[in-house]
């Protein structure tokens, strides 16, 4: 007989539970990464050259001369399952927000190197046709990626719309975005060069689970009494939180420009929660003095998943979107500089000398420098 600690309906539910086990995936984005540069002499035929430090970040940089361009493509992952969960049972259509969270998912990678996005492309992929034929939904579709679009001021230049029938499943569809980006002038490139000791690490708010760590919060939904009508507080169901959308952070990034903040080094806290803090390959200590609140659905998430802290910050975001590593003398301007933008803002640590971690003091954990294997 199992205990009840070990039992599926009440022990700890895990991201690899969940069907989602990085050891086995990051292998191959480590292997794509090593043969993808030795791709990057091609450049040299078109007179341009690779930023090589770009290679493991979040977007790829090349050097064409006056300016650096950068380009990203990221999808939304399994985030529009929920919303079709809760359109059945709500009647509601949330692709509107569905899509800025896949334009979030590109263009908050791409500002990490300190690009201003300019063009969007869509990749809309059915399981049929049928799926383009519910008017409501597809105009919410269009109109969510629009909106996300003009927040951030990037033109949407195009995109693609297949049938997958058999690769993609009947009734879903698979959403990506791809997005290029300019760096002018070229001092604004950020890939860590001038990241250091004395550095302040600066934690942009999210808006709640953003896109990320949603195989878990689906599996989670098999132990709430009212599934995803189940109240994370009062009167927001669990399926209504999940799909807060994704919080656009390019504003703020154009808004530091603007204000003459250039951060040294930036990261966007998607999959492997706060261990995407460790994601520059230097040998730095960074120690978190000060942690976010968090967000009502993700207190509910670590509540109901039994996860210890360690467990919950190294899957989710846990209140925190997005990192800026700035000067020590340019923190209280960044926070005041996003919280101009809606975006709230705290300082929340600093980067030291020493080996390669991340110290969390007020929860009391630690990730060591095999925490995160991205290169």
């Amino acid at each position: 007989m199992t205990s009840p600690a070990s039992h599926p309906a009440s022990g700890t539910l895990s991201y690899e539970q969940a069907g989602v086990n990085y050891d086995l995936i990051d292998p191959l984005k480590v292997a794509a990464q090593r043969a993808a540069a030795a791709t990057g002499a091609h450049l040299a035929h078109h007179g341009f050259s690779e930023v090589a430090a770009s290679r493991g970040e979040s977007a790829y940089v090349v050097d064409v001369g006056p300016f650096y361009i950068a380009s990203i493509v990221e999808c939304l992952g399994s985030k529009a399952l929920v919303a079709d969960e809760m359109n059945k049972l709500t009647g509601k259509s949330y692709y509107d927000s569905i899509a800025q969270d896949t334009i979030a998912m590109a263009i908050n990678d791409l500002i990490t190197v300190g690009a201003t996005p300019l063009v969007v492309q869509a990749y809309w992929a059915a399981g049929g046709s049928d799926w383009f034929s519910d008017a409501q939904r597809a105009k919410a579709l269009v109109d969510g990626w629009k909106r996300a679009c003009d927040t951030c001021k990037v033109a949407w230049g195009g995109g693609e719309t297949p049938a997958l029938a058999g690769i993609v499943a009947d009734g879903r569809i698979d959403l990506a975005a791809s997005c290029t980006g300019i760096i002018n002038p070229r001092e604004r490139l950020s890939v860590g060069d001038k990241l250091g000791a004395g550095d302040a690490i600066v934690l942009l708010a999210s808006s709640g689970i953003h896109a990320n760590g949603l195989s878990l919060a689906r599996k989670l939904v098999e132990r709430l009494p009212n599934g995803y009508l189940t109240e994370v507080e009062p009167g927001v169901s669990y399926g209504e939180a999940l799909l807060a959308p994704t919080v656009l952070y390019s504003p703020v990034t154009e808004a530091l420009y603007a204000a003459g903040v250039k951060p040294h080094y930036c990261a966007n806290i998607t999959g492997h929660g706060w261990r995407k803090l460790l994601r520059h390959p230097a040998t730095l200590t960074y120690r978190i003095h000060s942690v976010p609140s968090v967000t009502p659905v993700l207190k509910f998430m670590q509540e109901h998943a039994k996860q210890d802290d360690k467990e919950a910050y190294s899957t989710l975001n846990m209140g925190a979107g997005f990192a800026l590593f700035v000067r020590a003398e340019d923190a209280q301007k960044t926070v005041v500089v996003a919280k101009a933008q809606g975006i709230d803002a705290i300082v929340a640590g600093v980067v030291e000398a020493g080996p390669k971690k991340l110290i969390v003091e007020p929860l009391g954990i630690e990730f060591g420098d095999d925490a995160l294997q991205l290169r």
